[in-house]
């Protein structure tokens, strides 16, 4: 559903990416790994129309989006979960949750009850400013507010970074419940190798703005991804 082709993106005068490609299908995740400051940041932005492309282009079911802003892309069913979370720290947890009804039809205007089965803390601190989150609350919160929106392509920046180990767990497990629903794509940054390698169906990682391993999860060598990991 989710084809980016030989996309280039730069910052003023500085280069970012360089001819990265990358998919993603319904029902299953593409984990994209790499150290700090290689580009999957930048893909992200690019794929959720935060930041536009000099060349390539990306399609996405079916359609060509390298043009469409970010508000056109959020309505096409693309939700970013931002590295940092980016949580409104005045509003409360519910507050939070429905700023996700931006880009949905009015009938759509809920929360779903899914989403407090996968993170069941939430429904206990409705009430509660989403500065006063923990890290980890908040990065649920993050993943909450995406999922209202009713995604098909579910992109996540670093959703483990600064995170517990026990609520790393509990976000894998709500991921993979989200591929295995077969409803929506997912496309997963992550530095944590334990934790893509148990989620990626594919998985490509990145180095100096470019791809330079990609393939099918099973096939995943971890002594050639560490090799692009490690300082």
């Amino acid at each position: 559903m989710l084809n980016v082709d030989q996309i280039d993106l730069y910052y003023g005068a500085a280069q970012a990416l360089k001819g990265v490609s990358l998919s993603a299908e319904t029902g299953k995740v593409t984990c994209l790994m790499g150290r700090n400051g290689v580009g999957k940041t930048s893909t992200l932005r690019a794929i959720a129309g935060q930041q536009g492309i000099a060349a390539g282009k990306i399609m996405w079911d079916g359609q060509d989006i390298s043009s469409l802003p970010a508000h056109a892309r959020a309505r096409a069913g693309i939700a970013l979960v931002p590295q940092g979370r980016e949580v409104f720290p005045l509003l409360s947890v519910k507050e939070n949750l429905e700023t996700g009804f931006a880009p949905v039809k009015r009938k759509d205007r809920y929360i779903p009850d899914t989403i407090f089965e996968l993170f069941p803390v939430l429904k206990d601190m409705l009430n509660r400013r989403g500065g006063d989150l923990s890290g980890g609350q908040q990065q649920q919160l993050a993943i909450a507010r995406a999922l209202v929106t009713r995604p098909k392509l579910l992109v996540l920046d670093e959703p483990t970074e600064g995170i517990q180990p026990s609520i790393i767990k509990d976000i894998g497990r709500a991921i993979a419940w989200l591929r295995d629903q077969g409803t929506m794509a997912i496309v997963l940054v992550e530095q944590y190798f334990e934790f893509a390698r148990d989620l990626a169906d594919t998985y490509a990682v990145m180095d100096r703005g470019e791809v330079v391993l990609a393939g099918s999860g099973k096939d995943l060598s971890e002594t050639e991804v560490r090799r692009y990991l490690t300082v």
